[in-house]
């Protein structure tokens, strides 16, 4: 998918919401068991959520936890959400040469997600192969949501920036505005408006709002920009909103609710 694409579905869907599809056995509803079990609860969930959902994330762990029926829970997952909505493959992925290029085809052809998140620790050669793809996103993490982001994300280079910020800027350089999106996580929106200043034209997929606490308002204060340049996700408080049979009534009320503070904030 290509970046006017991606602008278009976010206008005509008054949102930019991504959906996160981390199905968790141990937070589901009961009667969702196993495999199958798992692609019906995503089922539910993507039916529940496709009006107010510009993007979706499947987050790979809970597939590939599953064995070899993960993956094809995976696929059909995929098919299901169709044409029409932005997809990202959480998978963190970041390996040299041709481990990179083998990640990258899983996730491009064999899967045809439109991106993938990366690790960029090892540097660009472990990046490059997954830039090669067109049409296809490479979503690199630069600032993250957890605490543990502080043991190394903050560290000063020897510029005085903070390693996060070197990230960005050595990244931005790897590839375009047009293949390359950073992570920025949502608990610290008060980071947002130096970010803007290093690469005021990507895209940025933002974790954290919802079961994290991130702010949508503040988020969208400093990172916002004139192709709106956010994909804000929510995966716990959307998919677990309710553990009983109307969680799928519940996910939607709380996507809708995301959606609608969402179009507010652009109609602004």
């Amino acid at each position: 998918m290509n970046r006017r694409r991606l602008i278009e579905i976010i206008k005509e869907k008054g949102s930019f919401l991504c959906v996160g599809l981390d199905p968790d056995p141990a937070k589901m509803p009961e009667g969702f068991e196993g495999a199958d079990g798992i692609l019906a609860f995503n089922r539910a969930i993507i039916d529940a959520t496709r009006p107010f959902a510009a993007a979706y994330k499947p987050n790979i762990a809970f597939y590939e936890a599953l064995g070899p029926k993960g993956w094809e829970v995976l696929g059909a997952t995929l098919d299901y959400i169709g044409e029409g909505h932005f997809t990202i493959a959480d998978a963190k992925r970041g390996d040299i040469g041709n481990t990179s290029r083998m990640y990258a085809q899983t996730f491009f052809e064999t899967y045809a997600f439109d991106s993938v998140t990366v690790a960029p620790y090892m540097g660009s050669d472990s990046v490059q192969p997954f830039l090669s793809f067109p049409e296809k996103w490479v979503v690199i993490l630069a600032l993250t949501s957890n605490a543990g982001a502080d043991d190394f994300q903050f560290i000063e280079d020897g510029n005085s920036s903070p390693v996060y910020e070197s990230v960005l800027r050595k990244a931005a350089a790897w590839g375009t505005s047009d293949n390359t999106m950073f992570v920025v996580g949502a608990t610290r929106p008060e980071m947002f408006e130096g970010i803007r200043k290093i690469v005021p034209d990507h895209f940025l997929l933002v974790p954290g709002v919802g079961a994290q606490g991130g702010s949508l308002s503040e988020v969208c204060r400093y990172g916002l920009n004139s192709d709106v340049g956010l994909l804000v996700n929510a995966s716990r408080s959307i998919l677990y909103a309710s553990r009983e049979s109307d969680f799928a009534e519940a996910a939607r009320a709380v996507a809708e609710s995301i959606a609608m503070e969402m179009n507010k904030i652009l109609q602004k």
